[in-house]
């Protein structure tokens, strides 16, 4: 007698890797757009073709998008339940996004040890400022990579001149501090910027704003400058001259930090000296000898993919999202976070 065969049940999901991740303080990274009003030569859009690529050849342009204001509410409200604690939303230059004001007015209570960050190139702080000031955010971080209208042009191809250029970031950021407790800088360590390191040191210091010095990511849309890119010994040196309160953090994910505190005030510096955090998956990866970052964000873009390494687009995980079930959207990454953390992903479905 032949039995009919019965429906095969759904392996278990093993959140190990995924819990894992987020106890180490792994990062969300969720894009609004991919869409900015600046055009820096480095930028890797995370993973997402970047502007200046589009602004030279119109040809090369972004994903579409696919998410609306309550899938990015649904998803972070499962991604928070999944155990991710620390979202930081990015662009593109998010407050260009439509989907902004909905999504940041919207947001879930990330609970006691969660927080929202959003980084921006500061231009928009102003105009959007009444409405930033209600939102659940804990923390805007502007990208300050330049401190003169030559700078700017130079790096972002942004050019206004007076207070139309830089002016308009420098009033970015004052508008953040007026109704943010946390404001920090980031700054990439250039050629284009070289002279102007220093005076952002200053400005920060006398502001009181924590500021992040990086070294560059080598990625592909960035090769052709690669030349561009400065050590971290200059800065390095010289904060060695203001404090001797100095601490090298290489615990959890990411890329290890060299953190100095000037006056009570945080400074740190991300190098490829300090060693990062790799995977299963990093063992057999091509491209690892040009990796500084190592595991440590999960980025999630407009069209609504995960990709848990920005120098491996083939791994990125499409197709993620289900209206109808947020819930299963975070056992697919669970399941992809297990396979890359296992050294067992081949690939995503692009």
């Amino acid at each position: 007698m032949n039995l009919p065969l019965l429906p095969t049940a759904a392996p278990a999901v093993d959140w190990t890797a995924l819990h894992n991740f987020a106890a180490l303080r792994g990062q969300l990274r969720v894009s609004l757009t991919p869409r900015c009003n600046l055009a820096c030569w480095f930028c890797h859009n995370e993973g997402d073709v970047p502007p200046p690529l589009t602004r030279a050849d119109r040809k090369h342009q972004p994903r579409n998008g696919e998410l609306d204001a309550a899938d990015y509410v649904d998803i972070l409200t499962a991604a928070i339940g999944s155990g991710l604690k620390r979202t930081y939303f990015t662009g593109g230059e998010p407050l260009a996004s439509p989907l902004a004001r909905p999504v940041l007015n919207s947001l879930p209570d990330p609970g006691p040890d969660g927080s929202y960050t959003l980084i921006t190139n500061g231009t928009l702080v102003r105009r959007n400022q009444e409405w930033l000031a209600t939102t659940r955010l804990d923390k805007v971080k502007v990208s300050l990579h330049y401190f003169s209208n030559e700078s700017l042009w130079e790096i972002a191809k942004y050019k206004k001149e007076g207070a139309g250029g830089i002016g308009v970031i420098l009033d970015g950021i004052e508008a953040a501090r007026e109704v943010f407790e946390r404001v920090e800088l980031n700054t990439l360590l250039q050629r284009e910027n070289e002279h102007e390191i220093l005076p952002i040191l200053e400005y920060a210091l006398e502001r009181r704003l924590p500021v992040q010095f990086i070294e560059l990511v080598d990625t592909d849309y960035n090769a052709g400058q690669r030349s561009s890119a400065v050590s971290a010994d200059g800065i390095i040196g010289h904060l060695r001259t203001l404090t001797s309160d100095e601490r090298v953090e290489t615990a959890g994910v990411g890329q290890g930090r060299r953190v100095f505190r000037v006056d009570g005030v945080e400074i740190d510096v991300i190098h490829k000296g300090l060693g990062r955090h790799h995977v299963g998956q990093c063992g057999t990866c091509p491209v690892r000898p040009q990796c500084v970052e190592g595991f440590w964000a999960l980025r999630m873009d407009h069209a609504g993919g995960i990709q848990p390494c920005l120098l491996r687009t083939d791994l990125r995980l499409s197709t993620i999202l289900r209206r109808d079930d947020p819930e299963a959207v975070m056992e697919s990454v669970a399941r992809h976070v297990a396979s890359f953390t296992d050294g067992t992903l081949t690939s995503g479905i692009l």
